[in-house]
């Protein structure tokens, strides 16, 4: 199965700018991979939410459409909320 997110980039990053993200139901991530410089990404939490309930979800690969390209990528790692069911963070390797 393939799954496709419809993100965009991130101009402001650090910990102040991913909180006002979060609370705009946003989820703040980035992809990165050898050779090739990494880019931060936000798209909406609920486009995530029930897709990472596969387990197909962390094994193939996923599409992300960042300014009208797509970009092949996998999950490499997912930060959770301790007792929320919110996806704080995630990282993208280039596939």
């Amino acid at each position: 199965m393939s799954y496709t997110i419809a993100a965009e980039i991130r101009t402001e990053i650090g910990k102040g700018s991913s909180r006002r993200l979060r609370h705009a139901n946003k989820v703040p991530a980035v992809i990165y991979g050898a050779g090739k410089e990494p880019i931060s990404i936000k798209f909406d939490h609920k486009d995530i939410i029930n897709i990472q309930e596969n387990a197909d979800f962390y094994s193939s690969d996923l599409t992300i459409t960042v300014d009208g390209k797509d970009v092949k990528v996998r999950v490499q790692a997912m930060q959770r909320h301790a007792f929320k069911p919110l996806i704080e963070h995630v990282d993208f390797k280039f596939a």
